[in-house]
C-alpha cells in the first residue's frame, strides 16, 4: 500500500508539472537591461548565464543574465566601422559577421580580442545570418553573387571558412537574398539546415550544406521588401516561417507558413489574421512545437497552437529574440536589449 500511494503521488506531481508547463502565456513583462545608440539585430546565448550580441557602429558585448551586467567593446577594421547583423557561437567561441562589402567574420581570439578569420570583397557581397550545428561545423549565408546565394561553411570550429561554389548550389534568382533583419532566416536541426530567402524560397540541405534542394513556399514575395524574414525549427520536422512587408507592417496576407514534414512542404497558416510583418519568430522551448513568439517593430505576438491563431502581447518594439528557457527570453532592437518574462 505504501508503494502504491507513493507511486500515485508521483504520477499526480508529474501530471501537475505537465499541466503547468502547457498553460498558454497570458502576459509578458519587459525589463530593459542595456540601452545605447546602437541597433542590435543579432543575439545568442553563449551558455545559461551569458548573452552575447553584436550590432551597428562596430559594437559588440555580453550580458550577464543573472546580474544584468553589460560589457561592451567596439571592433574596427582599418578605417571601417562594421555593422554586425549575424552572430553565432560554439561552446568555446563567439562569432560575429558584418554586412556589406567587405564581409568581415570575427571569432574569439586567444588574447581577449576578436580575431578576423574570414573576409570577402566584391560587388554585391552582403552576409545576413549564421548558425552552428556543433562545436566544429557552422554555416553563414549571404545575398546572391555571380548567380547563386553566398554560403560559407566551417568544419574546424570557425578557424577557417570556405565558400560553396555556384556549381554546387541551386541557381539563384536575380536579386535573391536573405533579409539581415534578425539573424534568424537560417535554422539548423540535426544534420539539417534551412534558409529562407527574399523570394520566398527555402533552401534545404540534409547533410550540413553538402547538397541542396529548393522549395518555393507560398509566402508573399512579389516586392523586394517581401519574403521570408525569419524561420525556426522546433525539431527536424516542425518548422515555422514569418515575413511580410516591413513597408506595410499591418498587411497579414500570406505572411506565415508552417511545415510538419521537415520542410518538404509548406502551407499558409493564419492567412489574413494577426500578426502582420514580423522580423523574428521563435518556438517556445518545451511547448511541443505549439508555442511561438514573434517580434518586430510592431510589437510582440504569441501563438499557443502552432501558429493557427495569435494574440498581441505587447507593443514594445524589437528586431530579434532568443529564449533562455521556456518562460524567459531576451530581445534586442533599436538602442536596447531587454529581458522578457512570459507568464
Amino acid at each position: 500500500m505504501r508503494f502504491s500511494i507513493g507511486l500515485l503521488l508521483a504520477v499526480i506531481l508529474v501530471s501537475c508539472v505537465d499541466e503547468k508547463q502547457s498553460q498558454p502565456f497570458k502576459t509578458v513583462s519587459v525589463t530593459p537591461v542595456y540601452e545605447d545608440s546602437v541597433s542590435i539585430r543579432a543575439i545568442t546565448f553563449l551558455d545559461s548565464n551569458t548573452l552575447a550580441f553584436a550590432g551597428s557602429k562596430g559594437t559588440y558585448g555580453t550580458v550577464d543574465v543573472r546580474t544584468q551586467k553589460v560589457r561592451t567593446n567596439v571592433q574596427s577594421y582599418d578605417s571601417i566601422v562594421p555593422e554586425f547583423r549575424a552572430v553565432g557561437n560554439t561552446s568555446t567561441d563567439f562569432f560575429m559577421l558584418s554586412v556589406a562589402n567587405p564581409a568581415l567574420l570575427y571569432k574569439t581570439g586567444d588574447r581577449g580580442k576578436m580575431e578576423l578569420v574570414y573576409t570577402e570583397e566584391g560587388e554585391g557581397v552582403f552576409y545576413d545570418a549564421m548558425a552552428f550545428w556543433n562545436d566544429l561545423e557552422g554555416i553563414a549565408v549571404g545575398d546572391t553573387v555571380n548567380g547563386c546565394l553566398s554560403i560559407i561553411l566551417t568544419k574546424d570550429g570557425g578557424q577557417t571558412w570556405s565558400k560553396i561554389s555556384c556549381e554546387n548550389l541551386p541557381k539563384g534568382v536575380d536579386g535573391e537574398g536573405a533579409f539581415a533583419a534578425s539573424n534568424s532566416n537560417i535554422a539548423v536541426a540535426g544534420n539539417y539546415v534551412w534558409i529562407g530567402t527574399t523570394e520566398g524560397r527555402i533552401y534545404h540541405s540534409l547533410d550540413k550544406g553538402m547538397t541542396w534542394s529548393i522549395q518555393q513556399s507560398p509566402i508573399i514575395h512579389e516586392e523586394p521588401t517581401q519574403g521570408i524574414y525569419s524561420m525556426d525549427f522546433y525539431n527536424e520536422t516542425i518548422g515555422f516561417a514569418i515575413g511580410g512587408d516591413y513597408t506595410q507592417p499591418d498587411a497579414n496576407t500570406a505572411n506565415k507558413i508552417i511545415t510538419q514534414d521537415g520542410g518538404k512542404t509548406w502551407k499558409l497558416i493564419a492567412a489574413g489574421q494577426h500578426p502582420g510583418y514580423k522580423s523574428c519568430v521563435q518556438f517556445v522551448p518545451n511547448s511541443e512545437g505549439k508555442g511561438l513568439v514573434a517580434v518586430g517593430f510592431t510589437g510582440i505576438s504569441y501563438s499557443a497552437n502552432g501558429g493557427e491563431s495569435w494574440k498581441s502581447m505587447s507593443e514594445e518594439s524589437f528586431y530579434t529574440l532568443r529564449f533562455l528557457n521556456d518562460t524567459v527570453a531576451f530581445a534586442a532592437g533599436k538602442n536596447r536589449i531587454a529581458k522578457l518574462v512570459f507568464q
